[in-house]
């Protein structure tokens, strides 16, 4: 098992709908095993997520699929 990373992601997020659609797709990749954790903040308009199983570009794209505007994101770990 590879080593787990933590990203940070700054998304536009409007509504608790915005912020539920994330959180939606991100329970699935959870479920799936290829996330560990996430939190999706809508005041700060910042989603965290840990993986061990999926890259930066693989969990952007995830949260892309949403429809979203990613404005930025970093690697922190």
């Amino acid at each position: 098992m590879s080593d787990e990373h933590t990203y940070k992601f700054d998304v536009k997020m409007t509504c608790g709908g915005c912020s539920g659609a994330i959180t939606r797709v991100l329970n699935k990749a959870k479920e799936a095993g290829d996330v560990s954790g996430f939190d999706v903040s809508l005041d700060k308009q910042e989603v965290v997520v840990k993986s061990s199983t999926l890259d930066y570009e693989a969990v952007r794209e995830k949260i892309a699929k949403t429809g979203k505007e990613i404005r930025s994101g970093v690697t922190v770990e």
